[in-house]
């Protein structure tokens, strides 16, 4: 089944061809009266140029205005020969005849019937079109005439090929697939959402994640700041470190830089219920809750830090090099990536 996009927004029309395999484009008077649209035959002209196929009206009120106003169109600097779409009726099925005579390609569309179907055949349509929202609104059904429409085509080899318009939703596009029709013509939003399907959503973000756990290391997701204190350094002179660093946490060493421990948010709120402002002055040392922290190598692939943030409960890793810290894992950076939720998925 070929894909056609039913538009007249040049933007919509640029990003469908960026598929790379849309077939054509239908459009319609009302189509470029809702784009403000006000110089028709400019666009008409602008879009043979775009894409592979363009279908657009030929309106008429008898069968000589129908050729005449595809004899105008015709007359267009066009960039390649158009497809004249006109509605069913007996000056339409007459005009379709004639203008296939002289070598032009119709679609004769508005087809609500069998019969109607069966005219634009006998007049030699290159396309014939029923209108499958349109016909769904007022409960008909639809899709037993596109099977009608094709079943008629085969067996009496009618050179001819039936397309499916008035997309309203994605379903449509499985509806025309199962009934065989030639050609579907539909909306940029309906064409867009064809490949959209939660569960493809929940598998790509899936493999995704677990990519990421065994291909990225704690360096490369580790917060830039690397706050740490001396043991002996008082509370007032680390909570400014702590702010501007904007992490939850600092690292406590000794003189060389070695691990002592790690004071956090929490040892913070503790401290000030049990003691108050005095606490300001105390050794940070002696509020530190965990002087033995989990660390994390730099080198650590993010599989191992998800291991440790979920098996121990704790909100922050320090990430050493050398027994030395040189960065903070916090687990909301794990989070924003979805890599806690990966292996419960």
């Amino acid at each position: 089944m070929k894909l056609y996009l039913d538009s007249v927004d040049f933007n919509e029309i640029e990003k469908a061809l960026e598929f790379g395999f849309i077939s054509g484009l239908t459009t319609t008077p009302t189509f470029m009266h809702r784009q403000g649209i006000k110089d028709i035959d400019a666009a008409i002209v602008k879009l043979s140029g775009m894409v592979p196929e363009l279908q657009v009206e030929a309106l008429g009120d008898t069968v000589d205005e129908i050729l005449s106003e595809a004899n105008r169109i015709s007359k267009l600097p066009l960039k390649k020969e158009v497809v004249f779409k006109v509605p069913v009726s007996n000056h339409g099925v007459t005009a379709c005849k004639k203008l296939r005579d002289q070598g032009h390609k119709v679609n004769v569309h508005l087809i609500y019937t069998l019969n109607q179907a069966y005219m634009a055949l006998e007049a030699g349509a290159s396309f014939i079109c029923p209108l499958a929202g349109r016909m769904q609104d007022q409960g008909h059904d639809v899709i037993r005439l596109y099977e009608q429409c094709v079943h008629v085509i085969s067996k009496y080899n009618y050179d001819s090929q039936v397309m499916f318009s008035s997309v309203r939703y994605p379903d449509h596009i499985r509806q025309a697939l199962l009934a065989g029709v030639h050609v579907c013509t539909m909306p940029f939003s309906v064409m867009t959402k064809l490949c959209d399907n939660s569960l493809t959503n929940l598998g790509t973000m899936q493999f995704k994640e677990h990519t990421a756990l065994i291909t990225i290391r704690a360096a490369e997701v580790m917060r830039k700041a690397n706050p740490t204190c001396q043991s002996n350094d008082r509370l007032n002179k680390i909570l400014g470190t702590m702010t501007d660093a904007g992490v939850g946490a600092i690292s406590i060493v000794d003189q060389n830089g070695t691990l002592q421990g790690i004071f956090t948010d929490g040892d913070l709120r503790r401290a000030l219920q049990e003691k108050g402002s005095k606490v300001l002055d105390e050794e940070i040392i002696k509020l530190c809750s965990n002087r033995a922290p989990l660390t994390l190598k730099s080198d650590a692939l993010l599989e191992e830090a998800v291991d440790l943030f979920k098996t121990h409960k704790v909100d922050n890793l320090i990430v050493i090099d050398d027994q030395k810290p040189v960065g903070i894992l916090d687990i909301q950076d794990l989070i924003k990536m979805n890599l806690l939720q990966a292996d419960l998925l």
